[in-house]
């Protein structure tokens, strides 16, 4: 038989080999705005019994239960985050995703967190292939950690270019 690892917490994230921990931290939008959490719930579960009036089915009144709390999981659940020297980790109860600095070419702070974007320039695309932070007492820290990377791996990317700017072979004016 073999042994099984014992985790100390299952609120850690797991261990990344060789990875300096640069900012951890965690946030729980439901317990900083206690009156939203109370008149969401609220319209959760009239919306659900709203569904079981009208449809007289158990069955869908739990499946719009269950669709309306996982849309707003995020809100209900503590998600974690941890900013490594060579990645962003975001941890929740149903998933952790893990990318690279190297992705992201912008960023985008507001006054609930900061949005990182794979595009050097503003795109309507940036809200589907970037990821946003949300702050929790840190505003200032992930901000000034968020834009290090970020420049950072620039620096890195434009030291790799070739002479010409221009990575492609056999290019001429």
């Amino acid at each position: 038989m073999i042994p099984r690892e014992e985790k100390s917490s299952a609120d850690s994230l797991p261990p990344i080999e060789s990875e300096e921990t640069l900012l951890s931290w965690t946030t729980h939008p439901m317990l900083k705005r206690p009156l939203i959490t109370v008149l969401v719930t609220i319209f959760i579960l009239v919306i659900s019994m709203l569904v079981y009036l009208a449809m007289e089915s158990k069955a869908f009144s739990v499946l719009a239960l269950v669709v309306l709390f996982a849309s707003l999981a995020r809100f209900y659940l503590p998600t974690r985050y941890r900013l490594t020297d060579r990645s962003i980790t975001i941890k929740s109860l149903t998933q952790t995703v893990n990318k690279p600095w190297s992705m992201y070419r912008s960023c985008y702070p507001d006054k609930n967190g900061i949005l990182l974007s794979p595009f050097a320039e503003p795109s309507r695309l940036e809200n589907f292939r970037g990821i946003y932070l949300l702050f929790g007492n840190n505003k200032e820290e992930v901000t000034s950690t968020v834009k290090d990377r970020i420049r950072e791996h620039q620096e890195r990317a434009t030291d790799r270019l070739p002479a010409g700017g221009d990575d492609r072979e056999g290019n001429t004016p």
